[in-house]
């Protein structure tokens, strides 16, 4: 049941204004078959509940999340669990923003890692070559490019296992990013590999907004797609660059042979550390011919393929479990038809890669996505600039009856009495 009890429309703001709004909602529907006989059927009702409140009425990131309570959150019935990620994007952001970002290889193939599913690895039997570092003229043509289309965010990426002795390189990409901050006013973003002492420092110096360095899968599926560096490789890096107080963007990959409690492992990793990334990108596996993993996925991890419904429980998910996150929808969405992609955006993406190219595979292009968003009533968040929710939302759950209610209140301020003779005037109720 879904109960709205009181609604306002003003042309005042041109939008909805929800004063004092109330909805409620029977939460144990949301949770359990009901029976009139028997009541709630199922032994994970109360869990859910408890999880589900946990998420929904925090007014901060938290970090004490149990696997278990994930699971309970990541099964929640999908249209629930959408619902529910909606609110907390409108709690946390303005819900009609989304950054466009825009990523370029600067250094591409010749890596010396042996990533299962990527193209770059030179251990890999693809048709990717290595290529040498790209001249800062180049670089900046193309974040002076991307910026002109929307892009407020540009992001670098190179196929190195790390920075260790690269101190040159390390030079020339901090110039990099300090020419684009400096002239094109964008948010910087590098994905560099492992990073030394003090290598995370430079980056800030120059400038630097964020470093990608994803942990790709759970803990435990990590040994079957990597050996050339540890789980705990990746997270020594985050925390070098959190730190140095540059953002971490920190996600990775759905559709590497895993299974839910996989991904519900990933998720738990990322949430329960000590200071949420800023960024969490999302990809979607596009399996590349050359790789292990393309073939892996037929024998080793056939019946395993990536569903949207597991997609969207993974975004949905983290949009709970990392409220004030960016969650980046990243490679694979020229595969997902309009449809799917509103779906992705309903359960939580706030942000998305646009442009030419993801590193080595393709990427929507800007025209089409400005177009499509449009069509949806989306904006792009502008660089450096996160404009805060439409309205106070705060959600109410009593436990004992199993409702819930949300109340919202317009951030703009506007007296009751200006309201009034407003609606008045325009024949607005």
């Amino acid at each position: 049941m879904l109960k709205i009890t009181t609604f306002k429309r003003s042309c005042f703001t041109s939008r909805l204004i929800l004063k004092s709004t109330t909805i409620k909602r029977n939460f144990a529907q949301s949770v359990g078959k009901v029976d009139d006989t028997v009541g709630l059927i199922g032994s994970k009702t109360l869990p859910i509940l408890k999880a589900m409140q946990k998420a929904l009425t925090t007014d901060k990131p938290l970090h004490d999340w149990t696997p278990d309570q994930i699971g309970e959150i990541y099964n929640t019935p999908l249209h629930d669990l959408l619902f529910y990620s909606q609110l907390i994007t409108r709690k946390f952001f303005n819900p009609s923003e989304i950054q466009f970002c825009s990523l370029l290889s600067i250094k591409t193939g010749g890596c010396t890692e042996d990533c299962k599913y990527c193209a770059q690895s030179s251990r890999n039997h693809t048709d990717v070559k290595a290529e040498k570092l790209l001249d800062l003229d180049t670089v900046f043509s193309q974040a002076k490019k991307a910026k002109q289309k929307g892009a407020t965010r540009f992001c670098m990426g190179s196929a190195w296992r790390g920075m260790h002795g690269r101190k040159s390189a390390l030079k020339k990409i901090s110039g990099m990013v300090k020419k684009i901050n400096d002239e094109l006013g964008m948010e910087t973003c590098v994905t560099l590999g492992m990073l030394d002492d003090g290598q995370a420092e430079v980056l800030k110096k120059a400038g630097l907004t964020a470093y990608n360095h994803n942990i790709d899968t759970s803990r435990n599926h990590y040994k079957n797609i990597i050996s050339s560096r540890t789980f705990d490789d990746r997270l020594a890096t985050g925390k070098r660059v959190q730190d140095a107080g540059i953002s971490l963007c920190q996600g990775g990959i759905c559709g590497l042979g895993e299974t839910d409690d996989d991904r519900i492992s990933f998720l738990h990793t990322l949430c329960t550390l000590k200071e949420h990334p800023e960024s969490v990108p999302i990809n979607k596996l596009i399996p590349i011919k050359g790789t292990p993993l393309a073939d892996e996925l037929k024998t080793k991890y056939k019946g395993r393929e990536l569903t949207m419904e597991q997609l969207l429980r993974t975004i949905a998910s983290a949009r709970l479990l990392m409220p004030a996150s960016i969650v980046r929808l990243a490679a694979g969405r020229y595969t997902m038809k309009e449809s799917e992609q509103l779906l992705i955006f309903m359960a939580g993406v706030n942000a998305i890669f646009t442009g030419e190219k993801m590193l080595t595979t393709m990427c929507n292009g800007w025209d089409e996505d400005i177009n499509m968003l449009k069509k949806w009533g989306f904006v792009p968040m502008k660089s450096f600039t996160r404009s805060t929710p439409n309205a106070h939302l705060r959600i109410n759950i009593d436990s004992k009856s199993k409702t819930f209610s949300i109340n919202l209140a317009e951030n703009v301020p506007i007296t009751e009495r200006a309201l009034k003779e407003h609606c008045e005037e325009s024949g607005s109720i």
